[in-house]
């Protein structure tokens, strides 16, 4: 079991910090004029919505414009779960919004869902984090509560 905790940590980490690069260059063109990037940037961008047939990123609806805008230590595991579920909403919008319109392609629903993937393992690391690591609620047998003086 701990191999495979090591192994997811590893998965969330390394696309934690893909997407940490990524996701700004990315989805800031979506706001943004596209002579403030790199030719080859737009590029791929370009490549990315004719290829996936992302009509959301190519003609951003008002909401979409609007997201555009605005180891093993406590605190990774807090994060994984607020990512996870950072992730989640957001994906529930665009997957509403692709599935209720019908002009999503396979593809595109196909590329989405490895998010999804990635979101619920991200929440579940920080869920099983915090529970193994869970106190009760009392005073521990090695920190007794102190006596009041008075």
């Amino acid at each position: 079991m701990a191999v495979v905790s090591a192994a997811v940590d590893a998965v969330v980490a390394l696309f934690s910090l893909t997407m940490a690069v990524a996701a700004p260059l990315f989805d800031s063109q979506v706001v943004l004029p596209a002579n403030l990037y790199p030719a080859p940037l737009v590029g791929i961008f370009r490549w990315f919505v004719a290829e996936f047939g992302h009509y959301v990123v190519a003609d951003p609806p008002p909401f979409f414009r609007g997201l555009g805008i605005l180891a093993r230590r406590r605190w990774s595991a807090a994060t994984s779960l607020m990512a996870g579920v950072h992730m989640l909403t957001y994906l529930s919008a665009m997957f509403g919004e692709m599935l209720g319109s019908g002009r999503a392609t396979r593809k595109l629903l196909q590329l989405y869902a490895l998010f999804v993937v990635f979101a619920i393992a991200s929440v579940l690391r920080g869920l099983g984090w915090c529970s193994t690591q869970a106190t009760p609620a009392g005073p521990s047998p090695a920190h007794p509560a102190r006596k009041k003086r008075v």
